[in-house]
Order: C-alpha cells, then sequence, then structure tokens
C-alpha cells in the first residue's frame, strides 16, 4: 500500500468533499424524477448496474489481477448488502416518501449509530459527552419526524423517515465492515466486488419496476438528472469515498456526511423551493450538537 503524502491527503480531502457534494445533490435530482416516471428500485438498479460496468471495465484496463482472500469473502457479502443493497434501497425509497430536509437531516444519524455499534459491540466506554450527544442526537430526530414536512413533503412522512433511518443504520456498518477491506485491497477491487455482489441482492426486487420505466416520461432535464445520480452522485462518489477512506480513514472521511445537509438544503431551496421552519432549525441544531459531542476527542 503506498504511503499517505500531503499531497494524498489534500487530494483525498478535496474527494471526499466532492462525494458529499454529489450525494447531496442526488436528494434533489431523485425527487425530480420519482416515483414517476422512475420508480426509486428501479433507480437503484441503473444506480448499481452501471457503476458495476463501469468498475469491471476500469478493472480490465489496470490489469489488476488480484483475487479474494477466502476469510474475506463474507465481509465483501455484508459490505455489499449494507453499503450497496440495504443503503440505496432505503435511501431511494424514503427519500421519495419524505421531505429532501427531513432526509438531509436524518442522514446525520450515521455517526450516532456508528457510537452506538462502538460502545455495543467494540465495548468502549460510553463517556458523559458521548451519552450525551446521543440523547441530543435521538432527541432531534424525534423532533424532525414529528414535525410538519411543509413544502416538498411526501407521501408518507413518517415511513420516508424511518427508511432514511434504517439507510443511515447499514450506511454505519458499512464503514465498519469496509476499513479491513481497504487496508488490504485497492479500492477499485473493493468496488467492484462490493457492487457485484450488491447488484446481486438488488436484482430480485428491482427488475420489474426497471422495466417499467416510462422513458417517454422523462424530459430533457430528467434525462440529466438520472445521468448524474448515476455516474457522479453514484459511481464517482463511491470511488472518491473509498480513495478517502483509504487515504485519511473512515472516521475523518465520515465525517465529511456533516456538509451533506448544508448542500442537500441549498440544492433542494433551488431547485425544489423547499423552505425550512423553526422546528427543523432546533432540530438541526440538536442534532449537529449532538454529533460533535460523540465525535468529540
Amino acid at each position: 500500500m503506498n504511503a499517505t503524502t500531503p499531497s494524498n491527503k489534500l487530494s483525498a480531502h478535496a474527494a471526499v468533499l466532492a462525494t458529499n457534494l454529489a450525494f447531496a445533490a442526488n436528494f434533489s435530482f431523485v425527487k425530480m424524477i420519482s416515483p414517476r416516471p422512475v420508480a426509486p428500485l428501479a433507480i437503484n438498479m441503473l444506480r448499481v448496474g452501471f457503476s458495476l460496468l463501469l468498475f469491471w471495465l476500469l478493472w480490465l484496463a489496470a490489469k489488476e489481477k488480484q483475487g479474494i482472500r477466502r476469510e474475506h469473502i463474507g465481509r465483501f457479502v455484508l459490505c455489499g448488502l449494507t453499503g450497496v443493497a440495504i443503503n440505496q434501497m432505503a435511501f431511494i425509497k424514503g427519500l421519495t416518501l419524505t421531505s429532501t430536509v427531513h432526509a438531509a437531516l436524518l442522514g446525520l444519524a450515521t455517526p450516532l449509530i456508528i457510537t452506538l455499534f462502538a460502545v455495543w459491540i467494540l465495548k468502549e466506554k460510553l463517556t458523559l459527552a458521548k451519552g450525551s450527544g446521543l440523547l441530543l442526537g435521538i432527541g432531534g430526530a424525534v423532533l424532525l419526524i414529528a414535525s410538519k414536512t411543509g413544502t416538498g413533503a411526501g407521501s408518507n412522512p413518517l415511513l420516508g423517515d424511518a427508511l432514511v433511518l434504517l439507510n443511515a443504520v447499514s450506511y454505519a456498518a458499512y464503514f465498519i465492515l469496509v476499513k479491513p477491506l481497504m487496508q488490504t485491497y485497492s479500492a477499485l477491487h473493493v468496488m467492484r466486488w462490493m457492487f457485484t455482489f450488491g447488484l446481486l441482492f438488488i436484482l430480485p426486487f428491482a427488475w420489474a419496476d426497471t422495466a417499467a420505466i416510462g422513458w417517454e416520461e422523462l424530459s430533457p432535464g430528467g434525462f440529466g438528472a438520472l445521468a448524474f445520480i448515476v455516474v457522479a452522485g453514484t459511481f464517482m462518489a463511491y470511488v472518491f469515498n473509498a480513495y478517502g477512506i483509504r487515504q485519511l480513514g473512515a472516521a475523518t472521511t465520515g465525517s465529511y456526511i456533516y456538509t451533506q445537509p448544508v448542500f442537500a438544503v441549498l440544492l433542494a431551496s433551488f431547485f425544489l423551493a423547499e423552505t425550512i421552519s423553526l422546528d427543523k432549525v432546533l432540530a438541526a441544531v440538536l442534532i449537529f450538537t449532538g454529533v460533535y459531542l460523540v465525535g468529540r476527542k
């Protein structure tokens, strides 16, 4: 594995920032084309299938000969399940059912859930700061879910919020599972196999919706949004994120998730005319404070 240089660190920070900007843009672009004419699961199928094709083409161009160690097969499968299948299906479906603001802020539950996993599974000490942070974060999430969604609300905000939280749990598990693989294999190798297993999990659920896409209903802007979601918001974002984890570590890379709500809300206000109410601002303050406390040294 190549040593991390100051130049590599700078490029890794830039890559991770670009990743979170792309993920944030997905919030608005998904709402523009889903649930009609492109169903949520169909978006997942296109995202994962196209990205997987690009990963395999890159592998052929790079002429990598690296295989998978037998003891890592199960971890690759779990990364495909948590980092691709559950994560993406829950996120896209949840986003179409709730507001962009809710989905963006609830996505901040990931660092809180990582802390819970660390205390529960790794038996890390639950300090006063961490305990207070978890309570504040949970309180903010409850306040957000109980608040009125207002402009841009989906058809079932409560279910949508629950699915976004499931996405956060799955993504937190992926961050923990993938770190040892990133230390052993190249980012391209990990992504290629993770998306391969992820597609196998998604295929049975998404095939029918993909075949029913209303291509004739998509406007030029809709095609552009779909292209962004598939290429920049999935393939490039995952590559950049993997590079960030390899160069900076999972904790630093994961901390950039705090920028997503800012980007997502700004873009949603521009593309979808969503508004921010006082209760959402209060919920955001509680969640941000909670995340700060659990991550503070």
